[in-house]
């Protein structure tokens, strides 16, 4: 979560009890390779992103992602 900027260096997360069966179904999953792009922005869209602090790229990369997911479940691929 702080890779994606979601939290701060130094903020603590709320700890809460896991059950001991909480990873029992638990599958690795290997992180895909990603491909590094050049990609043209609106000033206005970048500055957004960066206005919300380090992590900008990932932030952008989350949305960028929600977005194929949504449109593939729509189209059922």
């Amino acid at each position: 979560m702080r890779a994606r900027g979601e939290i701060k260096p130094g903020e603590a997360g709320e700890a809460f009890d896991v059950p001991e069966d909480f990873w029992d179904d638990a599958e690795i999953t290997p992180p895909r390779a990603k491909r590094p792009v050049s990609l043209r922005v609106d000033p206005d869209i970048i500055d957004f992103f960066k206005a919300q602090g380090s992590g900008h790229l990932p932030r952008m990369h989350a949305v960028l992602r929600s977005y194929v997911d949504a449109q593939r479940r729509r189209s059922g691929r």
